[in-house]
């Protein structure tokens, strides 16, 4: 069955007892903006998810711009939002589903199955006349039970272990002159884990917020993926859970995520960095 969900569907189960939808807008320079646009309006019962404050915890030395926070307190957020082993779970944005995609990951690595990413995005949802809404939802609380997948995440030690392997992937989900080093607007170093390919998130989109077809993925991820184990980084642990979403929906198994990407690769400045040159 696909990850995704078209907004034709969500539309006709907006207000289903069985559905938790939740508003996954953020914009990374401007972290108040996605809840001041859900204030205004959002789906129907959606309930706002900010990256930086559920999704995320405390910064600090290291484990990355957005380290991913305790199951414990994971768990409670979701059973807040009324989440259980039955209910199934939507998520949407407005960023070609890369924050939808974060809550996507973290519900699967919490062992939770039954979570969809919504093709087209807020915009093209509320375009289409459907149901919105301004009013805030009623919490429903439930009681959210973690089934942990240890293998979908790994950390720094993992990479270094793990890096040099032939039967190893590193791949960096950042646009292709921050792979190289040659451009780097957020970290303060530049460049690449070694051994790292580039696959950049953006391009799992047929257009901005629509994902391409089953088909065109496992197309892209045929062949080079052989019989490897797949490390997934970026900037922060968010848009390369697109990636990972994307080999999912291509049918590729052994993928999980260095959530602390390279903003953490960087905190330790042992570790190696590689950078791409051009004459």
């Amino acid at each position: 069955m696909s990850n995704f969900v078209s907004p034709e569907w969500v539309n006709q189960k907006v207000n289903s007892a069985d559905i938790v939808i939740f508003d996954c807008r953020f914009t990374l320079a401007e972290p108040q903006k996605g809840y001041e646009l859900y204030k205004n309006d959002h789906i129907e019962s959606a309930i706002y998810v900010d990256l930086e404050q559920h999704l995320s915890s405390t910064v600090s030395a290291h484990g990355g711009r957005h380290p991913l926070p305790s199951v414990n307190i994971l768990s409670q957020f979701f059973s807040r939002c009324g989440v259980d082993q039955e209910k199934i779970v939507v998520a949407y944005d407005d960023q070609s589903g890369s924050m939808a995609a974060r809550l996507w990951w973290i519900l699967k690595y919490l062992g939770h199955d039954n979570v969809y990413v919504m093709q087209g995005g807020y915009t093209h949802y509320k375009e289409k006349g459907y149901a919105i809404s301004s009013k805030m939802p009623t919490e429903k609380p439930a009681h959210f039970t973690p089934k942990v997948r240890v293998e979908m995440l790994k950390s720094r030690e993992d990479v270094l272990r793990e890096m040099n392997k032939e039967d190893t992937l590193i791949v960096d989900a950042r646009e292709y002159k921050r792979y190289t080093g040659e451009f780097e607007p957020i970290d303060h170093v530049g460049g690449h884990i070694p051994n790292a390919i580039n696959i950049p998130w953006e391009s799992h989109m047929q257009k901005p917020g629509w994902w391409k077809s089953q088909k065109d993925l496992q197309t892209k991820y045929n062949g080079w993926t052989g019989n490897k184990q797949v490390i997934v980084y970026c900037g922060s642990g968010v848009t390369a859970c697109v990636n990972i979403l994307a080999m999912d929906e291509a049918g590729f198994t052994d993928k999980s995520l260095y959530a602390g990407s390279w903003s953490d690769w960087i905190s330790y400045v042992e570790n190696p960095i590689m950078k791409e040159t051009t004459d």
